[in-house]
């Protein structure tokens, strides 16, 4: 196992794990906020926001999930 696969598998990859995880639950709160607050306007604009956010959060950290496995597999492939 090289150095990069190493970095890879013990600092970079449990990082965008737990920031995934954190996206997910941030869209998870402004949906139950969304649905808890029918009647309040402004709180189910704060959940919407919450979920617009959630979502970019995730398409963020799949992103560099991909460019992770790009980065990995061109350094692999030099060896």
């Amino acid at each position: 196992m090289n150095i990069m696969q190493k970095v890879n598998d013990l600092i970079l990859q449990p990082i965008v794990v737990l920031l995934f995880a954190l996206a997910i639950g941030y869209f998870l709160f402004g949906l139950m906020k969304f649905v808890q607050n029918q009647d309040n306007e402004k709180e189910r604009g704060e959940g919407k926001q919450h979920m617009v956010f959630g979502i970019l959060g995730i398409a963020m950290m799949a992103g560099v999930w991909g460019i992770l496995g790009v980065i990995q597999n061109s350094v692999s492939a030099l060896h």
